[in-house]
């Protein structure tokens, strides 16, 4: 039997994006392009493994025309196996919704079909025909938790036996964390021009420089208790063009980590199931906890609080805001 004739999960069947299995019809569900573009990456490089000779078309289902499908997917003079791309199915056609359907109930021979639909209610019948079929679905979600970009960062470097310790992860994640692609690619950049364990150091080295990097420096500095360090740090930042507000906001997010942890009782791993943190940052936010009190949180939480309204219009000078929350902050916390 044919790779691309290999029965498909059980209906409804969810596939790892990083390994999407050979079958008639494949769906890519969700908004995250790169997790997308990287499972479909994957899936040609299988079925080119299986079969060089493979004959690639590509389909917008917001431009399509009938009968198109079945055309492309009907056997050609030299049999070459096919992988037919449909992209835009949140955005298709009727008359591509009708000749989908239609052609699930009979797949062509030696034919992939891939479907991407990038979400939303367009083409649900599609969709619920798809999972009824047991067709394998991967689910393209965006990584919005830090935690899961973590793990993201982590999974990369496992895949080719390499290791980034913890403190390490996170300097990426808050470096590169707000586009998935830039993530990858800082990971994919570290893993060829380094060597060992990937620390903090080899990425400040390379990515030291963004804006969500420095304000975590600033941060660090100032939950630690070193005014002196968090000063210099932030005005440095500010003289870079760093723009106050996400400085306030890495701020904010320590102290709103350590105030969950700065009581609490348990394992790590315990603890970041029940605070909706990853186990990293429970043990980081521990170590930042034995800088405070009860008291010293709360006049750092109040005056984040006012120094998050000041930096989006509320004061007519945020770099004066954020400057002295640092400060209330830094002068709060037990050396």
């Amino acid at each position: 039997m044919s790779p691309a004739a290999r029965a498909a999960p059980r209906a409804g069947g969810t596939a790892d994006w990083r390994d999407v299995p050979i079958a008639p019809v494949v769906l890519l569900f969700g908004p995250e392009e790169y997790i997308a573009s990287r499972a479909l990456d994957g899936l040609r490089k299988k079925l080119r493994a299986h079969y060089p000779e493979l004959e690639l078309t590509t389909l917008d289902a917001g431009q399509y025309t009938s009968g198109k499908l079945g055309m492309i997917a009907s056997p050609s003079l030299f049999s070459e196996p096919k992988l037919i791309e449909v992209s835009g199915l949140s955005a298709m056609s009727d008359d591509f919704l009708v000749d989908a359907l239609a052609y699930l109930k009979d797949p062509a021979p030696d034919v992939t079909l891939v479907l991407i639909h990038s979400g939303g209610a367009r083409g649900k019948k599609l969709v619920d025909a798809l999972k009824a079929a047991g067709t394998p679905r991967v689910d393209c979600l965006a990584l919005k938790k830090d935690q899961d970009k973590a793990a993201f960062v982590t999974s990369e470097f496992q895949l080719v036996r390499r290791r980034i310790d913890a403190p390490a992860v996170r300097a990426l994640v808050a470096a590169l964390g707000a586009s998935l692609a830039e993530l990858a690619a800082a990971c994919q950049q570290l893993i060829a021009d380094t060597t060992g364990t990937v620390d903090t150091a080899a990425v400040d080295k390379y990515y030291g420089g963004r804006v969500e990097a420095t304000a975590f420096r600033v941060a660090d500095a100032a939950l630690a208790g070193n005014g002196p360090v968090a000063l210099s740090t932030l005005r440095h930042a500010l003289a870079t063009g760093v723009d106050p507000v996400p400085l306030v906001a890495a701020l904010a997010m320590k102290i709103r980590q350590v105030a969950k942890v700065h009581s609490a009782r348990g394992s790590s791993a315990q603890l970041a199931g029940e605070l909706g943190m990853a186990p990293w940052q429970v043990d980081a936010a521990r170590r930042d906890a034995g800088h405070w009190s009860g008291d010293g949180l709360i006049a750092a939480i109040k005056v984040l609080a006012e120094a998050d309204a000041q930096v989006k219009g509320a004061a007519k000078d945020p770099v004066y805001a954020v400057e002295r929350a640092v400060i209330t902050i830094a002068t709060s916390a037990r050396r």
